[in-house]
This record gives structure tokens, sequence and C-alpha cells, in this order.
């Protein structure tokens, strides 16, 4: 993949929980860009250091 992953978490959480995406606004909120991928190999949601 290449990019810097600055978090995970697994696909199978609770029915309308989006930990992943609520990290992502917390970082985006602090003026980091970042971006949620899933990683099909894993079966987790990454929160990546956004692409430019």
């Amino acid at each position: 993949m290449g990019a810097e992953i600055l978090d995970s978490f697994p696909a199978g959480g609770p029915r309308g929980s989006w930990p992943a995406e609520q990290k992502a606004a917390e970082l985006r909120k602090a003026g980091q860009p970042v971006e949620v991928v899933m990683d099909l190999e894993s079966d987790r949601f990454l929160v990546v250091a956004g692409r430019r």
C-alpha cells in the first residue's frame, strides 16, 4: 500500500458504529489530511495519512 497507517479498526463493529470514520473526523478537525480505506486481507478499516 505504501501509505502511513495511523490507526486501524475491525470491520465487524456494532451496527451503526463507525469508529474509523470518527477517528478520521477527529484528525481532520486537528488539520491532518486523512482517509479511511478498507483492507480486505485483514478485514479492517485503516485510517491513513492523506495523499496529496
